[in-house]
C-alpha cells in the first residue's frame, strides 16, 4: 500500500494533484480543501490510500492521516465506495464526521451530495462506534458543518488561486457562483465545494 506521496507538485486539476515521484508523476484524486493547500512547483506531501479495482488503480490524497483513516473507516460502511467517503471529507472535517455520528445528526449526513434521509439515517448506524471521539479540540453542536457553511469561499477562491488564477479572477469566479452556495444555505445544506469548483471554472473558461 502506498500510505504517502511526497515531491514537487508537477500540476493541479479541479480534482487531482500529479505530484512528481522519483521522477515520475503520480495522478492523485483530492478533495477540493486538500488541493487549496497546494501550489505547483511546490513541494508538498500528502497521505494517500490506494483503491485497487479489476481495472483500476486510483490514489486518493489527504491533507493529514486523520483524514486518510476517516477515508479508509467510512468505506467500511455498506454503500460507501471512496467517491463518497471522499465527498464525505470534502463537506466535513474529520471530527465533524465523528460528531455527526457520535450525536446522530442526521441533517449533517444529508449536506453531502449523494446522501438522502434514508441513507444517512442507515450510515449513522453502521458507523456507530467506528470512527472514535474526535481528536482535535473540542466542537460544540453548532459547529458541525458550520466552518463549512462560512469558509466555502475561502476554499473556493484558494482552490482557483492554487489553480493557477488571479486573484481578481478568483475573487469574480467566487462572486458568480454564490448564489448556488446562498441557495444550498437557505434549504439548510452546506454549500457543495466540489460542484461550485467546476462551476466556478466554467464561469472562468467562457470569460477567458
Amino acid at each position: 500500500m502506498i500510505a504517502s506521496v511526497s515531491g514537487p507538485v508537477a500540476a493541479l486539476a479541479p480534482t487531482t494533484a500529479v505530484i512528481e515521484v522519483g521522477g515520475i508523476g503520480m495522478a492523485i484524486q483530492c478533495a477540493p480543501n486538500t488541493l487549496a493547500g497546494l501550489r505547483i512547483g511546490k513541494e508538498a506531501k500528502l497521505a494517500t490510500s490506494l483503491v485497487v479495482r479489476e481495472d483500476s488503480l486510483t490514489l486518493y490524497g489527504f491533507a493529514d492521516d486523520d483524514e486518510r483513516q476517516v477515508f479508509e473507516l467510512l468505506q467500511t460502511a455498506s454503500g460507501v465506495g471512496p467517491r463518497l467517503a471522499q465527498a464525505m471529507l470534502a463537506t466535513h472535517s474529520p471530527d465533524a464526521l465523528r460528531i455527526a455520528v457520535a450525536t446522530g445528526d442526521e441533517k449533517a449526513l444529508t449536506a453531502v451530495s449523494g446522501i438522502g434521509k434514508k441513507g444517512a439515517q442507515k450510515l449513522l448506524l453502521e458507523l456507530k462506534d467506528r470512527l472514535g471521539e474526535p481528536v482535535g479540540a473540542h466542537i460544540g453542536q453548532q459547529g458541525i458543518g458550520a466552518a463549512v457553511s462560512a469558509a466555502w469561499r475561502d476554499q473556493l477562491h484558494a482552490a482557483l488561486i492554487g489553480l493557477g488564477y488571479a486573484t481578481r479572477e478568483a475573487d469574480e469566479a467566487v462572486s458568480a457562483v454564490a448564489p448556488q452556495a446562498e441557495a444550498a444555505l437557505a434549504e439548510g445544506a452546506q454549500p457543495p465545494v466540489p460542484q461550485l469548483l467546476r462551476a466556478a471554472l466554467q464561469t472562468l473558461n467562457r470569460t477567458r
